[in-house]
């Protein structure tokens, strides 16, 4: 297990980090770089926050409410689904897959020219088969594939992230996934998504349906979305803010839109507060998740490779 005091030696000749233990188990790095700032968890290999400098606000959003503990995602910032998006078909699996549940070997740190830090994360069977967190055995049985997985993250300007799943078994397996990221806005009611006009959604708000996206994506009310086949870009669109958050993906067939509003996020119970009130901390918030889930899953042959990758930037937003 890499602990805090651990890496920080390790790690001692890259400036501008540092490490810390969170609820007396879960290693966070923090990142202060002339590019950026940033903090990750070890746990899940979740990305929790970043803001490149020059942004008043974050652009990468983790609640203020959020709860640190072992096995369970942080709310906020960008949890990892793996190998599978959603609930599982078997009853008792944990949702989203495994991956943000267990905790990734941080490999490499280094600090680049342009002011920006690159980490590499790295997660392999071995972590899964040791886990004894209740119901893994069933994780176990449910995923029997021989798998690397690793995440490559640069925070500078722009955040750019890739998921890399390598098979090296001797058999295909499918993989859903998802970068679940939750992005900073001035406010939900007045925040918009552009660029899924014309798209197919599956609507998973009540009763589940296909519908065909018209337009901007605006918020009402509960939204959660999954867009299939859809690998272009989209831009979140934030009057108050006056900014544009731009979404560049590949190898990504899904684009998945979420915000719990008010019933939902009272449930859940850790979004926060906000400047509106002392539970409306989901105003401020919006997820669009670079995805491949539903049918847009993807099957990754042995001795081969798969990368889902993401490029986000920040631009004014000019009337």
């Amino acid at each position: 297990m890499q602990n805090a005091q651990e890496l920080g030696r390790r790690f001692a000749s890259v400036g501008a980090l540092r490490f810390r233990d969170e609820a007396g188990a879960l290693t966070v790095l923090d990142i202060d770089a002339p590019a950026a700032s940033a903090s990750l968890c070890l746990q899940g290999a979740q990305i929790l926050t970043w803001t490149p400098r020059g942004q008043i606000r974050e652009v990468v959003w983790q609640s203020n409410g959020a709860r640190f503990a072992p096995a369970k995602s942080v709310r906020g910032g960008i949890p990892v689904c793996w190998p599978w998006f959603g609930p599982h078909a078997q009853p008792g699996l944990p949702a989203h897959g495994f991956a943000r549940n267990l905790v990734w070997d941080l490999v490499d740190v280094a600090a680049l020219a342009d002011g920006a830090v690159r980490v590499v994360l790295h997660l392999d069977p071995r972590t899964l088969e040791r886990s004894d967190l209740p119901g893994f055995d069933a994780v176990r049985a449910a995923w029997p594939n021989h798998w690397e997985l690793a995440l490559h993250a640069t925070f500078g300007d722009t955040l750019s992230i890739e998921l890399v799943t390598r098979n090296r078994g001797a058999a295909p397996f499918r993989v859903g996934e998802a970068l679940h990221t939750y992005f900073r806005v001035g406010d939900i009611g007045q925040a918009q998504v552009i660029g899924l006009d014309g798209c197919e959604y599956v609507d998973k708000v009540g009763p589940e349906a296909r519908r065909r996206q018209e337009g901007a994506v605006r918020f009402v009310g509960e939204t959660d979305r999954v867009y299939r086949d859809r690998a272009a870009s989209c831009v979140i669109d934030d009057p108050v803010l006056g900014r544009r958050i731009v979404v560049q993906k590949s190898a990504s067939a899904s684009t998945v839109v979420w915000t719990p509003w008010a019933e939902k996020a009272g449930k859940l119970g850790d979004l926060g507060s906000g400047a509106q009130g002392a539970d409306a901390g989901w105003r401020e918030m919006l997820c669009v998740e670079t995805a491949n889930a539903l049918e847009d899953c993807v099957t990754v042959a042995p001795d081969a490779e798969h990368r889902l990758a993401v490029r986000v930037r920040v631009e004014p937003r000019i009337e």
